[in-house]
């Protein structure tokens, strides 16, 4: 059921209950913003699992009676997506100075930018990714310039994943994602030999050899990111934490709660709610789609493991 009423700033769109501020280009020309789209986009009419005003914001949890993961099992998922990924995104801000080295635009100072890049979990601390910094580059110009940095990285599932009858389990704007703020230091020769940055680093991005330190080509050096500040986004709101989540979480998890942890979609995960996941090929074979979906409304796990 939708209704609508005007204000100074905006229209108030009203669906199934739920306010939406909608800006107006003028006071007779409604837009639809992204929000409204994605709300309307999803079978909320059909579906009791998912609250609309639980999309992106967390409910209050005080009667609830189900698991919720915690402000440090939401940081455990995410240093978990830091060792299983190895490409993030990269994202800076250009100095409001012209650049005489290179020919950039003049009315870019103070737009951010972002690229993707090679990451490692290399260094002597796990929680603060290590990179290759290519000194050309502008994610590396932009930081000597002053720019703090931020990592941004979203969880993939395993392509053999198993089947749900949860149907927001697997959609991308319900899997995690965060974000880490912080600046770029150099590491140390002592850092580099000890904890042999460059063997651990070519195991994973074994390409990068040719533009590693030494090489001929371009000016790098061993670095890593400093994480500063951690933004988690864990998935809907009714099902996941989302915000802004303390650094001594992130650097207080271990190195054996990581390789315990499991995400959806990785062997051995167990979904919060009323979720029942196939737990394998032989499994799913056995258990048909009536089974499923009444093992989705008979089975109730005790939380992500």
């Amino acid at each position: 059921m939708h209704s609508s009423s005007t204000s100074n700033c905006c229209i108030i769109n009203t669906w199934n209950g739920v306010q939406d501020h909608t800006w107006v280009l003028d006071r007779y020309t409604p837009v639809m913003t992204p929000a409204t789209l994605f709300l309307l986009s999803l079978p909320f009419a059909t579906s009791a699992h998912l609250n609309p005003q639980h999309v992106f914001s967390n409910p209050d949890l005080t009667y609830s009676t189900s698991h919720y993961p915690t402000v440090h099992e939401s940081a455990i998922q995410a240093r978990r997506i830091l060792n299983l990924s190895s490409i993030a995104t990269f994202s800076t801000v250009f100095p409001s100075t012209a650049s005489t080295f290179e020919n950039r635009p003049g009315d870019v100072g103070g737009a951010p930018m972002a690229l993707t890049d090679y990451y490692a979990s290399c260094g002597p601390h796990p929680y603060d990714p290590t990179i290759l910094a290519v000194s050309i580059a502008t994610t590396l110009k932009n930081a000597r310039a002053g720019s703090n940095v931020t990592l941004s990285l979203r969880y993939h599932p395993p392509a053999d994943h198993p089947l749900s009858d949860d149907p927001y389990l697997y959609l991308p704007a319900n899997l995690p994602r965060f974000s880490l703020i912080g600046h770029i230091e150099p590491l140390s020769e002592p850092e580099v030999k000890e904890h042999n940055i460059k063997s651990c680093f070519l195991q994973t991005h074994s390409d990068a050899e040719i533009w590693s330190p030494g090489n001929d080509i371009h000016e790098s050096w061993w670095g890593k990111l400093v994480v500063e500040e951690f933004y988690w986004f864990g998935g809907f709101g009714d099902r996941a934490y989302i915000g802004w989540i303390p650094i001594e979480e992130w650097r207080g998890v271990t190195e054996e709660e990581v390789a315990n942890a499991r995400l959806v979609g990785e062997k051995g995960y167990k979904g919060g709610g009323q979720n029942y996941v196939i737990k394998d090929e032989k499994e799913s074979e056995m258990c048909g789609p009536k089974c499923r979906r009444e093992k989705a409304f008979q089975t109730k796990t005790t939380g992500w493991q």
